[in-house]
């Protein structure tokens, strides 16, 4: 009766192995033969000493192998450890000594980023390079590690506590390993079932797979995103086909569309949706079968969304509400966007309030304001940060374990929540809250703008001071005066930039969140 992903995966390979499970890069594997890779690969691991509980890396790009790595790990009851592929070699090494890592998958296309950080890692003392001639030292091809592997099982029994760790990329440190058990994991991101009640059993999950026709789905951010893993075992569950484009790129992605008929997509905020929109409007692409386009990690702007609508009038466009410690908990209700309010509707079984500094539920409609909070189905921790895991993970008075987000909201009369943004982000200028998620979406809302971060930098009068950062649209660079009397129609005047700093491309995670820290080095550095 426990649900395991592994587990899962190999009941759905069993009961429609010859159904499509992934495509990426021109390949197409159906669950038969992704089982079958899984295996060979699970065996390679055994053989090179990776153990129960022990972490295996991936360092990959979008394919076949993230896909197969993963299912191996999980196979063998090891722990999957995504890897950022835009980390350089100080951060790779942060990260190699933060999850303990003792076995690494890597793309030959970052030889020389692992040749120079691996050494210096003690716990890792297994290589698998993928997609090539290696020049790592000591490293196993890929092909020669499925090499005369059996494709056949035979691995111990497994359990719905085994671990599952995703590694998020914080906006204003590093990043650190939220830890799920298996059956936590499956249950906070749909249980099976992402739009009704969560599968009773594992044989349910199965025989729902079975029985529904086959759907083609499409996770366009990286496997190594937390939201990428988790579209990818709900398309599984569902009995679907995943497709991917091997790194972002909105020709690639569009004409994948069109190419393989994808039914619902998958992005990541502005990052994607933007660009996305931009290419939709050259024209060119087959559309029609697209239903759904959802955005989980990142916020849309208005701005943004309604020109995707509007691009794609018969086309949903929903915005998701969760994180990774809590999974997928609320959708965004009409008209919600961070210029006009971030509103969300908690799904049914979401167990989500808002809890004031003594962790009582807010009333709803007394415009008290909180801390958006989880109980039941979440994460358990953070891997070697007890620290952090005490901060968020708290117990009140009755013995409820909660998830603290660090989304501060207020709960209106009908139960929506209106979400003002991270209280970590927020910034203090003199005495006032300004949100940073409102001020981006609004710079944003300015034609010449093409992308826009505003954090908080010090300031003797003020304490902080609110500046951004602009990527200007080619050949339309906007003045900070022009930009001022944008925001100065739009917010209070507390709220508008005082310093601008103009580059001429933003530096955001892979996922497209935003990255605080760099900027507020490229504004301090720009001056005032």
């Amino acid at each position: 009766m426990e649900f395991n992903h592994a587990d899962l995966f190999e009941g759905l390979a069993d009961a429609i192995g010859d159904r499509v499970a992934v495509v990426c890069a021109g390949r197409r594997v159906t669950y038969a033969e992704l089982d079958a890779t899984a295996n060979r690969l699970a065996h390679h691991l055994t053989e090179a000493g990776v153990r129960q509980g022990q972490h295996v890396g991936i360092h990959l790009y979008n394919g076949v192998e993230y896909v197969a790595g993963m299912l191996a790990v999980l196979k063998i009851r090891a722990v999957p450890v995504n890897v950022n592929y835009r980390y350089v070699e100080s951060e790779l090494l942060y990260l190699y000594h933060d999850s303990d890592i003792v076995a690494l998958l890597f793309d030959v296309e970052f030889d020389e980023r692992v040749a120079s950080v691996a050494p210096l890692a003690p716990e890792l003392r297994h290589l698998i390079a993928v997609g090539g001639v290696t020049t790592v030292e000591g490293a196993v091809p890929y092909e020669e590690a499925l090499a005369g592997q059996p494709e056949t099982r035979g691995f111990p029994a497994r359990s719905g506590d085994d671990l599952y760790i995703i590694y998020t990329g914080g906006t204003t440190g590093m990043p650190k390993g939220v830890m799920w058990r298996n059956e936590d994991l499956f249950m906070a991101f749909g249980g099976g079932n992402p739009y009704g009640e969560p599968r009773k059993t594992p044989e349910e999950v199965i025989e729902a797979a079975l029985a529904a026709g086959p759907v083609i789905m499409m996770a366009v951010p990286p496997l190594m995103h937390g939201a990428a893993q988790m579209a990818t075992f709900i398309a599984f569950w569902m009995g679907a086909t995943m497709v991917y484009v091997r790194k972002f790129d909105p020709v690639d992605v569009l004409q994948t569309v069109s190419r393989e008929k994808v039914i619902t997509m998958n992005i990541t905020g502005d990052a994607m949706a933007r660009p996305l929109a931009e290419e939709i409007a050259r024209g060119g692409h087959d559309l029609s079968s697209l239903v759904v386009i959802s955005s989980t990690g990142a916020i849309l702007t208005g701005t943004v969304r309604d020109r995707l609508q509007e691009l794609l009038p018969g086309t949903m466009i929903l915005d998701s509400f969760g994180s990774t410690e809590s999974g997928y908990t609320a959708s965004g209700v009409a008209g919600s966007s961070p210029e006009s309010g971030l509103r969300y509707q908690p799904t049914a079984a979401a167990n989500l309030v808002v809890l004031d500094e003594m962790l009582k539920p807010v009333i709803p409609g007394s415009g008290g304001m909180g801390i958006v909070a989880k109980s039941g189905r979440i994460a358990f921790g953070y891997y070697n940060d007890p620290d952090k895991t005490e901060r968020t993970f708290v117990t009140d008075a009755a013995g409820t374990r909660w998830l603290l987000t660090g989304d501060l909201a207020t709960v209106e009369e009908d139960g929506t929540m209106t979400v003002f943004g991270r209280g970590s982000g927020c910034i203090n200028t003199g005495g006032e809250k300004v949100f940073p998620e409102e001020v981006e979406a609004v710079l944003k809302g300015h034609p010449a703008v093409f992308d826009a971060v505003v954090t908080g930098v010090p300031d003797e009068r003020w304490g902080s001071r609110v500046a951004a950062v602009v990527e200007p649209r080619p050949g339309l660079p906007p003045t900070a005066d022009e930009l001022d009397a944008h925001c100065r129609e739009r917010l209070s005047g507390y709220k508008v930039p005082r310093s601008y700093a103009f580059v001429a491309e933003m530096v955001r995670s892979p996922a497209g969140k935003a990255d605080y820290r760099w900027a507020r080095d490229i504004v301090l550095a720009a001056g005032s």
